[in-house]
């Protein structure tokens, strides 16, 4: 290997001769900007270092954003789930592009991090209205940190400057549950509602409100005894759609789940009446297969919530909540 340094303009530039290992051919590499001759020969040696133990990284002028956006996002869409990718797109284009995405990857730092962590708890919202909670601040993190570690496995960078920085820790929240009381009166209170066997099957079993949208009528076995159903897929929030995921999200997420008399005599009921819907609305019924759908048999958004309730954020208090038995008995 035959290399040396040289002066351009106010820099110091080193340069490398190196064989090509594919065609045997000489070609050289280069890399500039530093400001002092003693810097450009120190980074010459790790360069010549690094091709010797063959962990050697080719200069780039990739820059972040041309990294994510390009490359990653593109590259990593099919090996996600379609919520998680969502929000690593929207992540980068909202936060890490705007701020990093000039950077070339090769000279990103840990520091540069640290200042978007800061920027983004300061005055991060896109509103204008402050700025982003610890959490939100931890996702950006968590983004950078993949996509990084795949940079280093593709060979773009030499390492993950993001395991050098440091995010913000996010509180440990601990969630009220509903006494027994409370959870009887609002079941009482939603006993007419037309999905009052969901409200009842997510006191009864503490089911995530996805694994509930996402349960089909294939899954629930109401004959045997006891009664019991499979947790096998989930419904997620894509582009403000509602998705069926044919997927848990993890191997404890699939899971069986017993079913007491009092559900399942509810459930009976709920397929009584979703039969009828099906029968008034005729050819215009969609048939997704799911327990618990929209009056014309399309997907349940999400946000879905009784009339006249607080909602699912009402209720995530109780989720598998030591009162729910002695509420539901």
């Amino acid at each position: 290997m035959k290399g040396g340094t040289r002066k351009r303009g106010t820099t110091w530039t080193w340069h490398l001769g190196v064989a090509d290992p594919a065609t045997g051919r000489w070609r050289q590499l280069s890399k500039g900007g530093f400001r002092t001759k003693r810097e450009a020969q120190g980074a010459l040696d790790e360069a010549k270092a690094a091709l010797r133990s063959g962990t050697f990284v080719e200069p780039s002028r990739l820059t972040l954003g041309a990294f994510l956006t390009e490359q990653w996002l593109p590259t990593v869409r099919a090996a996600v789930r379609p919520t998680t990718w969502t929000t690593y797109r929207i992540y980068a284009e909202a936060q890490v592009v705007p701020a990093l995405g000039h950077i070339p990857l090769q000279a990103l730092t840990a520091a540069h991090l640290n200042r978007l962590y800061a920027d983004l708890a300061e005055h991060g919202r896109r509103d204008g209205r402050g700025g982003l909670k610890p959490k939100s601040v931890r996702h950006v993190h968590v983004l950078l940190h993949k996509a990084l570690s795949d940079a280093v496995r593709w060979g773009l960078v030499a390492r993950n400057v993001a395991d050098a920085a440091d995010p913000p820790r996010v509180p440990r929240q601990e969630r009220g549950a509903w006494s027994a009381e409370e959870l009887r009166a609002f079941l009482a209170a939603t006993s007419e509602d037309r999905l009052a066997a969901m409200w009842l099957l997510f006191a009864t079993t503490g089911m995530r409100r996805s694994e509930l949208l996402g349960l089909a009528w294939r899954a629930v076995d109401l004959e045997a005894a006891p009664g019991r159903l499979a947790v096998v897929q989930t419904v997620v929030v894509v582009d403000k759609q509602p998705v069926v995921v044919a997927e848990a999200k993890t191997a404890t997420s699939r899971r069986q789940l017993a079913l007491d008399p009092y559900t399942i005599a509810a459930l009976k009921a709920h397929r009584v009446r979703q039969l009828q819907e099906q029968l008034a609305w005729g050819p215009a019924w969609v048939d997704t297969g799911l327990v618990f759908t929209r009056e014309d048999g399309q997907v349940l958004h999400p946000s879905t919530s009784p009339s006249g309730s607080p909602g699912w954020c009402g209720m995530l208090g109780c989720r598998r909540s030591p009162s729910m038995a002695s509420a539901t008995a």
